[in-house]
Formats: C-alpha cells, sequence, structure tokens
C-alpha cells in the first residue's frame, strides 16, 4: 500500500512540472533568472595615499586627492568609486608651495567654489607645530595644473598650535575653516572675494572640540551637524590605534555631542569604524559623498595587516544611519566585500 502511495504520488509530481514546462514553452517565456549583484573589495586602491579627500565633478567622475607619499601631491580620477587610476599631480617640482622651507604637504581638501576648484593644504614640517601653515591653489579643471594662491593662515596668525588638517565649509553663503591635530579643533569664518582671494576673521574663531581630535570634516543631515574626526595614532603600521569618531549638533558652532549628550570639547564622541577584518589605523575619512541613490559613503585609509608594505591604503565603505539619525559603518569595522555604490554614469 505504502508503495502504490509513493508510486501515485511520484507521478502527480511528474505530471505538475511536464504542465509547468508546458505553459512555460508556449508562452515563450525564458525562467526567470537571479539577479546579479555587484560587488567591491577592499581596499579599492591598494597603495599608501594617506588622508584622501574626494569630489565629483561636473562630468560626473570623481577626483581624489591625498598626502604626498607620491610627490607634489597626487591625484586620482575613478567613474564609479571602485576603480581608480593616477591622472597626475597637483603640483610639479616648479610649481610647488613654498611657504615652509622644507615642509611637507599634507591632508589636501578639495572644493569647488565659484566655478573654480580649490586645493587646500596643509604645509608642514613633522614635529614643529608652530610653523604649521594652510595654503591653497586653484585650478578650472580638477585634474589641475593647479596655481598657487598662497597662505591662508598658520599656527602663529591663529594661535593655534599644529594648524593642520583644514576642512572648508560652506553653509547658508557664508564661508568656513574648520581645523586643528590634537590641539583642539576649531572654526573660523572666511572672507572670499570674487577672484578667490581668501582672507581669515579672527573675531569669529571658536573651539569646536578637545586635544583628543584630528582630521576633522563636517556633514549636514536634517536637523543636525555632524562633525567626524579622528582619534589615537595613525602612522604606527600594525599598532596603529586611529579611528572614526563623531559627534552632531543642532548648530555649526556646537556643542557637539554624544548619545549621552556629553560633549567633543570633553573628548566624548560615537565610534564610526575601528579596527577589524584584518584592518587597522582607520581614520582621517573624506567628507561624506553621496551615490546616485543618495546612500552616504565614507573613503579613508587604513593599514591592512597582511600587506603593511602597502602603508596606509585607500577602503570605501556605506555611512548607514540609524532611527535616531546617527551615523555608523556596518559592524562597526571595514568590510571586506560589500555592494557597489549605484552611480549613474553621464
Amino acid at each position: 500500500m505504502e508503495k502504490k502511495s509513493c508510486l501515485i504520488s511520484f507521478l502527480l509530481l511528474v505530471f505538475l512540472f511536464s504542465c509547468k514546462e508546458s505553459v512555460s514553452s508556449k508562452s515563450g517565456q525564458e525562467p526567470e533568472k537571479p539577479v546579479k549583484k555587484e560587488y567591491y573589495t577592499n581596499p579599492i586602491i591598494k597603495m599608501s595615499l594617506p588622508d584622501p579627500t574626494v569630489i565629483r565633478a561636473d562630468d560626473g567622475s570623481f577626483y581624489l586627492y591625498a598626502t604626498e607619499d607620491i610627490h607634489n601631491l597626487p591625484i586620482f580620477k575613478s567613474s564609479d568609486l571602485i576603480e581608480w587610476s593616477q591622472v597626475g599631480t597637483a603640483f610639479t617640482n616648479e610649481t610647488r608651495p613654498n611657504l615652509v622651507k622644507g615642509g611637507a604637504l599634507w591632508a589636501p581638501e578639495i572644493r569647488k567654489i565659484k566655478d573654480k576648484y580649490a586645493l587646500f593644504y596643509s604645509l608642514a614640517i613633522w614635529g614643529n607645530h608652530w610653523v604649521s601653515t594652510i595654503g591653497y591653489a586653484i585650478a578650472d579643471k580638477p585634474e589641475g595644473p593647479f596655481a598657487e594662491k598662497g597662505k591662508v593662515f598658520d599656527s602663529r596668525d591663529v594661535d593655534v598650535e599644529n594648524s593642520i588638517d583644514q576642512f572648508f565649509f560652506e553653509d547658508n553663503g557664508k564661508y568656513y575653516m574648520i581645523w586643528g591635530s590634537f590641539r583642539g579643533l576649531y572654526i573660523m569664518e572666511l572672507n572670499i572675494s570674487d577672484n578667490l582671494d581668501i582672507t581669515y576673521n579672527l573675531d569669529t574663531k571658536q573651539r569646536l572640540a578637545g586635544d583628543a581630535y584630528e582630521g576633522v570634516n563636517i556633514w549636514k543631515r536634517g536637523d543636525y551637524y555632524y562633525l567626524f574626526a579622528s582619534v589615537g595614532s595613525c602612522c604606527e603600521g600594525e599598532k596603529s590605534t586611529y579611528k572614526t569618531v563623531v559627534g552632531r549638533s543642532k548648530s555649526l558652532f556646537g556643542p557637539y555631542v554624544n548619545k549621552e549628550g556629553k560633549t567633543m570639547l570633553d573628548n566624548s564622541h560615537e565610534d564610526v569604524i575601528a579596527k577589524g577584518n584584518g584592518f587597522v589605523g582607520t581614520g582621517h575619512n573624506s567628507t561624506l559623498i553621496e551615490d546616485d541613490a543618495k546612500n552616504t559613503w565614507m573613503i579613508y585609509h587604513a593599514f591592512q595587516l597582511d600587506a603593511l608594505q602597502n602603508s596606509r591604503q585607500v577602503l570605501l565603505d556605506k555611512v548607514l544611519w540609524d532611527v535616531e539619525g546617527w551615523p555608523y559603518v556596518q559592524n562597526g569595522i571595514p568590510s571586506l566585500k560589500a555592494e557597489v555604490p549605484v552611480i549613474n554614469k553621464k
């Protein structure tokens, strides 16, 4: 009896399958194929490009600039935020800024201001904090050539030791510089003429955060300004403790607080991304980048433990937002493999 029942069930399944195949064949429809997702792997650039900054140009391409492990500030280009190629350097030996004799070019920051591309940079000597200088150069195109415009200010001008890691921010028709490295983070209003001459208003200088931070940038979302920064040691290979943190405020001038209401002036913050998945030193992120689906992304540098010879490589991760509006990266660590940004090619 059991054998007969099993045989009937088997024949019924064969009949139903045959009917389904017949209907599909008659209708001319092919069986649905699974949607293929595209993924990328970190690092997205497997070479030393510390302190990356990124801008999307009018043609839809992305341009990345970094501290000069490649002499004279390297420039890389991408159409999708994943595949990058070097297209030159911001300066040549002849056009290189000479505001600080023997200084190195650090932590560039790129912006489009009044139809020009303005490249801000730190010119400094390691360990000599009072000669730290913030300068800028301009170009008609993101790949240059950049023409030197000179100094915005230096440490002695504004009485802030280690005046580096500048971040340019435009808000409600006004311009600001936010800067600092382990001697406090500060903000100050700038005046910019039509030909991009920049002066600063020292009377507007205000401290935003304590002495735990550097690599600052600000992102406006909804009612809040989010102050991203890096804490820890940046440059000790596998011993690096660098990580990216955040606080937020309803005012550009603060106070910036963590989830408990403690202020960044007291070195309190929320973690965004720290070591994990074989990476350490996860910090100094570019300003956030929106893809064409309005997802937010963060480009930053890190050491890869099994490729320390490549020094601080470039990584990419999506920034998510919780129900209370706080940013975070999935699991709080770099991704090894993730779905690509949504980029509509122009």
